[in-house]
């Protein structure tokens, strides 16, 4: 990508898409091109190929998505299913049309098999059924992955996929049910050690372990891998199965590496907002998957390594919710 190339970040107010807006931004790109959702719905096909047309961006970030936790999921699995499809068919194939040079598609690790080995690794896409409490968004992203790797076969786009592990960090979600899980206990601690409570209620076991990303690092990782050459690029874009034999999607993992039991997670949290209390967890509550952790080798050995502790992101993350818990 140039300086002046035109970049268009759907979804560039979320957690994801400011994330790589700020880096984008801090990297000297002055030609970002962006949309509120009043101003341009990506259910909306008409209208998203009318913006393709009109403003004709050289490459695009799709971070646009509709997103939620563990009670998110549960409650509204239609619009969890209709609204991704909706919002990654429109621009994919609105992308195609007005001849994009890259596309980037934002997935989740949460497209990979409920029991798949660990880590999990980009070829164990469809290798076993979904953990249900997110299927639905699960399957969606899935499209959008088969999406990409059809129109690269058919005609040679070169749309990427990545599959972030947990995200947390400037504009996450706090909403004290429909939030992920690390700014849910944010808030949760905070609350408690405002209101001097002896204990926090945490949901699940807390013996599922997690991996967590920092969402400034994933931004540096898409616009790293926005920016490989041609010659490395390519090698990503998934093989013609029916030509090789190979299952190899296009697909790319981005991850720390390494994961941490929830209750660990917890106790670092409590740890990082001075928190005094008890916690205590409601094995009543869903755990999820009892493994999520990414194995990041494709991307290591591109170059690209994460720089943020989890303290450290952790404590970053602290301070934001502070300075905006009076407007959330």
């Amino acid at each position: 990508m140039k300086p002046d190339s035109r970049i268009y970040i759907a979804g560039h107010r979320g957690l994801v898409g400011s994330a790589l807006m700020r880096n984008l931004q801090a990297k000297g790109y002055t030609n970002l091109l962006t949309r509120t959702h009043p101003e341009l719905d990506l259910t909306r096909q008409a209208d998203v190929e009318a913006f393709f047309a009109r403003e004709k961006p050289d490459y695009v970030f799709l971070a646009a998505a509709k997103v939620g936790g563990i009670h998110a999921n549960n409650e509204y699995p239609a619009e969890f299913i209709r609204d991704n499809l909706a919002i990654q068919t429109n621009i994919i194939h609105a992308a195609w049309q007005s001849q994009v040079k890259r596309l980037m598609f934002l997935g989740s690790s949460c497209i990979y098999p409920k029991l798949a080995p660990q880590p999990m690794k980009e070829e164990y896409l469809l290798t076993g059924p979904l953990e249900p409490t997110n299927r639905p968004y699960a399957l969606a992203k899935i499209a959008g992955i088969e999406m990409c790797w059809s129109y690269n076969r058919q005609y040679g786009t070169q749309y990427l996929a990545v599959m972030p592990t947990n995200l947390y960090g400037p504009g996450d979600n706090y909403h004290p049910e429909n939030s992920h899980v690390i700014p849910a206990l944010i808030r949760k601690f905070h609350e408690a050690k405002v209101a001097n409570a002896a204990t926090v209620t945490v949901w699940g076991t807390g013996t599922p372990r997690r991996e967590f990303l920092y969402s400034d690092d994933m931004a540096d990782a898409c616009v790293f891998l926005m920016n490989l050459p041609d010659e490395n690029y390519q090698t990503l874009l998934g093989s013609d199965e029916a030509r090789t034999g190979i299952f190899m999607p296009p697909v790319v993992n981005i991850g720390v590496g390494e994961d941490l039991t929830i209750k660990e997670l917890a106790e670092t949290v409590r740890k990082v907002v001075g928190y005094a209390g008890t916690i205590e967890f409601d094995p009543t509550q869903p755990d999820g998957s009892p493994r999520k952790l990414l194995n990041i080798r494709r991307l290591q050995n591109l170059g690209w390594q994460p720089i943020t502790s989890l303290e450290m992101g952790l404590a970053l993350a602290y301070q934001i919710y502070r300075s905006m818990e009076n407007h959330i």
